[in-house]
């Protein structure tokens, strides 16, 4: 059985990240997957038991950048590492090329595309 996902989700644009967290407590994890879970453009967000965070959004309107400042502001922070700055490198460039993508208006294909004008 497949999950429903929230009405504001646009289901081709769904991301998911899997980020390894430091600086919270148990309380803070709550509270902070609590708040993710009732943001319109998260779809799913859940505490894995080695500290690691696995948050499904919709890319076309939500960022890691947005994600990584809700973090700050409950305390916490990534994980500090080579393999970690690589990965958030890479979810940022799929972040901007997903944005890109659901702002793209594509033309039709039996219509000549359209001409700069000189």
């Amino acid at each position: 059985m497949t999950k429903a996902h929230k009405g504001t989700i646009q289901k081709g644009f769904l991301l998911r990240r899997k980020l390894p967290v430091e600086g919270l407590d148990e309380k803070q994890w709550k509270d902070f997957v609590q708040e993710l879970n009732h943001l319109p453009y998260v779809d799913f967000a859940e505490h894995k038991p080695t500290n690691k965070l696995d948050v499904i959004y919709d890319g076309s309107h939500w960022s890691l950048d947005e994600l990584l400042e809700l973090l700050k502001a409950h305390g916490g922070h990534v994980k500090a590492g080579w393999w970690t700055r690589k990965k958030l490198s890479w979810y940022q460039f799929t972040d901007e090329n997903v944005r890109a993508n659901a702002k793209h208006e594509p033309f039709c294909c039996s219509k000549i595309p359209p001409m700069k004008r000189k």
